[in-house]
């Protein structure tokens, strides 16, 4: 039986608002992050939804609990849905990466997959790891609809994966995934098929 998986960027947080990397450093959400959280919620609260699961970190631990809590759910803490390891990334924004060395910003901005920042976990091992993380929601919840709170890097290195897409193009052929909207695709087994990209919630139909 397909399962949908609601895949949700978290909300804004203090690094991303000044547009850093944050990766796996935990970064509180900012006040409009809280309030991107909030709406996802109350979005959430009038649909229908088995189940919500979230990556470890704090920032989508907070964005995922006030639909938890319309839904009367326990969140599902996955450890593969954690954001990508960006190394000596981390903290910084892309001008500040280029003024310290411009060659390996070039690179990962041609193939990441090739030549991902210096220190940090590979996007291929990244991609299948968040493949395997929502393979298995899709496994543990079958025909179930399942909303998943994780990370922009994390959730574009995997949908490309499952999609067929090179995983070193991730920043070109997914630029963003906007904080708190919705990408809906269906999983079974192998088979990934993709139903909605990037949506805000507001633009949803009542119901799913």
């Amino acid at each position: 039986m397909a399962t949908r998986l609601l895949l949700v960027r978290h909300g804004q947080t203090e690094w991303h608002a000044e547009n850093r990397y944050a990766g796996i450093s935990d970064v509180a959400l900012t006040e409009e992050g809280l309030r991107q959280a909030e709406a996802l919620g109350a979005w959430a609260g009038s649909r229908t939804i088995d189940a919500v699961a979230c990556s470890p970190l704090s920032r989508a631990r907070a964005t995922a609990a006030p639909a938890a809590g319309r839904l009367g759910l326990v969140p599902e803490v996955v450890a593969g849905l954690r954001e990508v390891d960006f190394g000596w990334g981390e903290g910084r924004t892309l001008a500040e990466m280029r003024a310290a060395d411009p060659d390996a910003v070039r690179a990962f901005e041609t193939d990441a997959a090739a030549h991902p920042l210096p220190g940090s976990e590979p996007p291929l091992p990244a991609a299948r790891r968040g493949r395997e993380a929502l393979r298995g929601l899709a496994e543990r919840h079958p025909g179930a609809v399942v909303l998943v709170v994780a990370h922009n890097s994390l959730l574009r290195l995997a949908l490309c994966l499952m999609l067929g897409m090179d995983v070193g193009g991730y920043r070109r052929l997914l630029p963003v995934l906007d904080n708190a909207a919705v990408t809906e695709i269906e999983v079974d087994g192998e088979r990934t098929g993709l139903r909605s990209l990037n949506v805000p919630t507001g633009a949803f139909p009542h119901a799913l």
